[in-house]
């Protein structure tokens, strides 16, 4: 990865279990009961207001 990036880590339901904010390059994270990573260009989350806890809804683009 060549910038920094927003890190959320998501469980089964999509709920946010825990966010890296603007993790920088050449850097890891990892929870291990998470079951998937959503990236996000730095700042994101902090523009969206996203925090733990959060219910995130995906709609697919038609």
């Amino acid at each position: 990865m060549k910038f920094d990036i927003d890190v959320l880590f998501l469980n089964k339901k999509k709920q946010v279990l825990k966010i890296r904010h603007s993790m920088p390059r050449r850097r890891m994270s990892l929870l291990l009961w998470a079951h998937s990573v959503l990236e996000l260009p730095a700042g994101t989350a902090a523009q969206t207001g996203t925090a733990p806890g959060d219910q995130l809804e995906f709609e697919k683009l038609s």
